[in-house]
């Protein structure tokens, strides 16, 4: 069976500049909007349904995706949370600097700075191994729907229902695996409540580090030109995947052989044009478009606001931490920048939610649709009261998330406090059988695990730990609910000593003592409960409250697949059409064209950067700081390869239009597709399938993809192939990664 119809809800395109947001919102977010261009992130299932030659695209449905034979997507991967793509039949894949950030960074020191000076492997054994790394490729999938909703009752409670749609999905998941050897089972929930769809992919777990230019090409104009356009950044690095020497699956081995794909993706070093059609294969996270008003203003006025106050603050914690001390500076970087990452995003999600009055406008399309419900009695007997329903679970979650938020912060952001937490939570859930535990735990998921525990106490610092635990027990003592937990009661009482009591339980803690860890892995809840670390005795305390809070959890996603399964039948009924299903980090495509936007009035911003804008933006200080081989090989003019005549049709008349030369070596470039964060390092293909770039962000103002979409203001970001080549090939000399992805000289 394949997944449900998804066909994508359109809008037409609009011509005013973004000076009018709030009113060119207020249209895309409209129930009854027509539209040219498509929004969509669209599932494999619904390829056969595109017109993909009215999009521009040169190739059929099965050529993209032919779970039978050969296709594009074989040569598309997943790297942990992001994208990449194979390019070359030696398993070497292509995804961002970002992406690869934390392999740079874990194998940093002062001594060898990666992510200051970059890194080459000249040959497969200077390859760096990545232990935190996966890559998977999508296999096949099947509709599984209706054996997942097999097992819940009517009767059942909101918990109950939660937990047996999950633990069907592992025995499915377990089932198919015995089927398939060697590939991995994965069930997806594409409509919440409604629609569930099983995934099989080849896993594979011994990833390495091949090519990282430095972080001031990787990451040039930082934070300040992140979610921003024009942009001069040299998003991407290359990595490589291994197997047994048999072809299967293994962890990291020096007898292990590279990877060899059923297909890689052909770069073409020619690049793209000005309007010239695109489309991205990849896996995009999460986005909300089918959440009603409820869940907005939830997003609007409680969440998005907390958190780019908690993660403001930790970064600023970590980077004075860092500030003297490059040693702890490497420590912090990866997290930092994936806090700075989602912070900047947030803002950008909560200014779109105010500005453009979203919420407001969801109320008035919900009152539409309640209307339609009201109007039929039988509608009305059966959807009535869906929306009033979905509105309790968000208020519910509303009242309680100041501790909710705090509570996650303190088990997650103190990271000696969450290395605590895993031990002892494995040790309650491996005393369980294997598909009643956490995903984390069970047999399948436990080795790797543990792996990424390990890997990530490598940058555990004290100071930066106690401070941060000092931070939230300080703002959880401004919380009165607080006060109300059995295990915080004594460290809340008297706020005056908070500090001195993180210093103590810091101080004394040997949770960042790796040996330690090991010893309580060892070791069962009961034997753990007894232990006289003092930080350990804490999480055990409010281990209760822990489990209180995720069980919590679960029950209103329970109960809100209830009432979302029934909220999408409604909607379509009343729209006459389907939807395209929420991204959820499965495969999906997406096109459009390389395209300028207008953000502001009498503004317009042309789709394609340049070295020569690289330059004109350096002031030879971090985050705007070329490295001077960059610098000289691109004054030296002596490789051309990489360099194009204009690009932005709009520069044609002209040699130069607001820095834009002919004969310049493109950066990024600009485009319209619907993407989202799981969308880093998606491959940007031409027409007829080569890779021409690499995506990596969005503009500011289509950080509210996530809630809603249109093509005026929506513009995805991508690192040209031929600034990947030439700072591969003519900055650092890197000529035999361009000849085995066959563009060398």
């Amino acid at each position: 069976m394949r997944p449900t119809s998804c066909t994508a809800i359109t809008c037409t395109a609009l011509t005013r500049p973004l000076a009018r947001f709030a009113g060119l919102l207020s249209l895309f977010v409209s129930f009854t909007c027509t539209s040219q261009a498509d929004e969509g992130m669209f599932p494999m299932s619904e390829l056969g349904k595109l017109d993909l030659n009215a999009k521009g695209i040169e190739l059929t449905a099965e050529e993209l995706f032919n779970p039978k034979g050969l296709s594009l997507v074989d040569g598309v991967c997943r790297v942990n949370g992001c994208t990449g793509s194979f390019v070359s039949p030696l398993g070497l894949i292509i995804t961002n600097h970002h992406c690869a950030y934390d392999a740079i960074q874990k194998a940093s020191s002062p001594t060898r700075d990666l992510l200051a000076n970059g890194f080459s492997a000249a040959s497969l054994a200077e390859e760096i191994p990545a232990p935190d790394y996966q890559v998977r490729v999508t296999e096949d999938y099947r509709d599984v729907s209706v054996q997942v909703l097999a097992a819940v009752t009517a009767d059942m409670s909101n918990l109950d229902r939660k937990k047996a749609i999950d633990k069907r999905a592992k025995e499915l998941e377990a089932e198919a695996e015995k089927a398939n050897q060697g590939l991995r089972a994965e069930v997806a929930e594409m409509f919440a409540g409604k629609t569930y769809v099983l995934f099989l992919y080849t896993y594979l777990k011994d990833v390495r580090l091949v090519f990282a230019p430095p972080q001031s090409v990787g990451n040039f104009g930082g934070e300040v030109d992140n979610w921003e356009w024009p942009r001069h950044t040299g998003d991407f690095s290359f990595m490589r995947v291994y197997t047994a020497p048999d072809g299967s699956s293994a962890t990291f081995s020096k007898d292990n052989v590279p990877y060899k794909p059923k297909r890689f993706v052909q770069v073409d070093p020619k690049g793209v044009n000005e309007n010239d059609v695109v489309f991205l294969l990849g896996y995009p996270g999460r986005t909300a478009r089918h959440k009603t008003a409820s869940f907005l203003k939830f997003e609007q006025n409680v969440r998005l606001p907390t958190i780019i106050d908690l993660y403001q603050w930790q970064i600023a914690v970590m980077t004075q931490a860092g500030a003297e001390d490059r040693s702890v500076e490497i420590k912090q970087a990866s997290r930092i920048k994936s806090l700075a990452n989602v912070e900047k995003r947030s803002r950008g999600q909560l200014q779109g939610l105010i500005r453009a009055s979203i919420v407001p406008t969801r109320e008035k399309q919900e009152a539409e649709l309640q209307s339609f419900i009201n109007s039929d009695p039988a509608r009305k007997a059966t959807y009535g009261n869906l929306l009033r329903e979905i509105e309790s679970v968000y208020s519910e979650m509303a009242a309680s998330a100041p501790l909710d938020i705090h509570l996650d912060q303190l088990r997650s952001a103190c990271r000696a406090v969450s290395f605590g937490f895993f031990v002892y939570d494995a040790a309650v859930e491996r005393a369980k059988p294997d598909l009643d535990r956490e995903a984390t735990y069970m047999d399948r998921n436990y080795t790797d695990s543990i792996q990424k525990l390990k890997t990530s106490m490598a940058d555990f610092h004290a100071p930066t730990d106690q401070t941060i635990l000092a931070g939230v027990l300080q703002r959880l003592a401004k919380i009165s609910a607080a006060s109300e937990v059995p295990a915080l009661k004594a460290l809340l009482a008297e706020p005056t000593k908070i500090d001195a009591q993180a210093a103590r339980l810091i101080s004394k803690t040997k949770l960042g003592d790796v040996a330690f860890i090991e010893t309580c892995l060892a070791q069962s809840a009961a034997e753990l409960a007894k232990s006289t670390d003092p930080l350990l005795q804490l999480v055990v305390q409010l281990y209760p409250t822990f489990l209180k809070s995720r069980e919590t959890d679960k029950a209103r996603e329970g109960r809100l697949g209830q009432l979302y399964g029934p909220l999408i039948d409604i909607k379509q009924k009343f729209l006459e059409r389907d939807f395209v299903p929420d991204a959820n980090s499965t495969l999906r495509l997406t096109s459009g064209r390389v395209r300028s936007y207008s953000p502001s009035d009498a503004v317009v911003k042309m789709p394609i950067t340049t070295l020569r804008g690289v330059l004109e933006k350096t002031t030879g200080i971090e985050p705007f700081d070329t490295p001077a081989a960059v610098i000289e090989k691109y004054n030296s003019g002596n490789d051309q390869r990489f360099r194009s005549a204009v690009v932005n049709s709009a520069a044609v008349n002209s040699a130069t239009l607001n820095g834009l030369s002919a004969n310049d070596v493109p950066v990024a470039i600009l485009y319209d597709t619907d993407t989202t964060g799981g969308n880093s390092g998606s491959p940007v293909f031409n027409s007829r399938g080569n890779l021409v770039g690499v995506n990596f962000d969005r503009c500011f103002e289509a950080t509210i993809n996530d809630f809603a979409w249109n093509t005026d203001y929506s513009r995805s970001i991508g690192v040209d192939i031929r600034y990947v080549l030439w700072i591969t090939g003519v900055a650092y000399g890197a000529e035999h990664l361009l000849n085995e992805m066959g563009v060398g000289k």
